[in-house]
């Protein structure tokens, strides 16, 4: 065997120790040469590795039923991070994890009246900054954007409501930030997120709704994001299921996402767009408490939101939907009239349960999935401890 086939084989076996304790939680040795499928010496040898990095730590040895007690091997790995930057038409966000889980960062930025762009390259640079400086070793960024992105170029082919097109994102975050960076939808980050922190932990597959300006699905089947022939897949917002008269941010009129983004929450009800969609959804999430043509403006919202999760749940059949961003704080206006039209058209609704679902994770969820993201490399023997 070669020196680079033996250091390969060393990366994918490490890998598959780090999945597990991320995945299934502290073991001791036996257990992981069980869980992975490892000899216990190939195991221990890992272990001791990590161990040595600061990756993992020992507990004092527990007693067993049978055999010798185990000490249980639990991930640190705090010196290992990976960035997750979200860019959207009004906030951006920035969210560190390290190996072991841990938020490192967390940090939303409005807009206001400057370039999404600038914003987000500049949160990027501070993020990297503060987390070098600390110590830790970033080992990628992924940036999550809300359009049609091309992950193998690092392009975003295509981000209307941004204005985006054809733009070289992940080279020119990495020449800012010195690191390895991709860039990814950011419903698909925020399905990922959901997956592994939030709303679906456990669940084989889920559809996650961004709710901001614009309207993308993140699909997730075993843990994996669903992504299409082209990357594309998810782009339900321009389904034609919305009032063939309203114009959306892609040019075209009648898409969902023209009666049901956050642009046509505000013309139903009358109000002007200022801070983040949270902050703005719970200013009319306010004014419905008293006024009932709010609160009509909202159910039928609500409706067309229905409507369009069942198209979404008759194509795809999966155990849950949820709904995110500005769709949380507005659910009680929301949900009825959703519930209903779900219940009504989902063909298998009498056969098989569909869960809807809101976020766990708030407006941060696709800067969170981003930063999942940036370890896959670690998780997958790609990258190097």
């Amino acid at each position: 065997m070669t020196l680079v086939a033996t250091e390969d084989l060393r990366r994918q076996n490490t890998a598959a120790v780090l999945r597990s304790l991320r995945h299934d939680g502290a073991a001791t040795r036996t257990e992981l040469a069980r869980r992975t499928g490892l000899a216990k010496a190939t195991v221990g040898a890992i272990v001791g590795g990590l161990v040595d990095g600061g990756y993992v730590s020992e507990s004092e040895a527990v007693s067993v039923s049978r055999g010798r007690p185990g000490r249980p091997v639990a991930l640190t790995g705090s010196t290992i991070v990976g960035l997750g930057l979200e860019a959207n038409v009004d906030y951006v966000s920035a969210v560190a994890i390290d190996l072991g889980g841990a938020v490192r960062l967390e940090r939303t930025v409005p807009v206001g009246t400057s370039d999404p762009y600038d914003v987000v390259v500049a949160l990027a640079r501070e993020a990297a900054s503060e987390l070098g400086g600390s110590g830790a070793r970033v080992v990628g960024a992924t940036v999550a954007v809300p359009g049609l992105v091309d992950r193998r170029a690092g392009v975003v082919a295509m981000a209307p409501n941004l204005g985006w097109r054809g733009r070289s994102v992940a080279a020119d975050m990495a020449a800012v930030t010195g690191l390895p960076v991709v860039v990814e939808n950011d419903a698909n980050c925020a399905a990922l997120a959901e997956a592994r922190r939030g709303a679906t932990v456990g669940l084989g597959q889920s559809v996650y709704v961004t709710g901001t300006v614009g309207i993308g699905a993140g699909v997730i089947r075993d843990g994996a994001i669903v992504r299409g022939t082209s990357g594309f897949a998810g782009e339900v917002g321009h389904i034609p299921l919305g009032d063939p008269a309203a114009r959306c941010g892609c040019g075209r009129r009648g898409c969902w996402e023209a009666s049901v983004g956050l642009r046509a929450v505000l013309s139903a009800t009358g109000l002007a767009f200022e801070g983040t969609p949270l902050q703005v959804a719970e200013l009319i999430s306010r004014r419905a408490e008293s006024d009932v043509g709010t609160a009509a403006a909202l159910e039928g919202v609500g409706a067309v939101l229905g409507r369009g999760v069942a198209a979404v749940a008759n194509i795809l059949d999966p155990d849950a939907v949820v709904l995110g961003g500005y769709f949380v704080p507005l659910a009680p206006y929301l949900l009825p009239a959703a519930v209903r039209e779900v219940e009504e058209r989902v063909t298998a609704a009498p056969h098989a349960s569909l869960d809807l679902l809101l976020s766990a994770l708030g407006l941060r969820a696709a800067a969170t999935g981003a930063a999942e993201d940036a370890l896959t490399g670690v998780f997958s023997g790609a990258t190097a401890l």
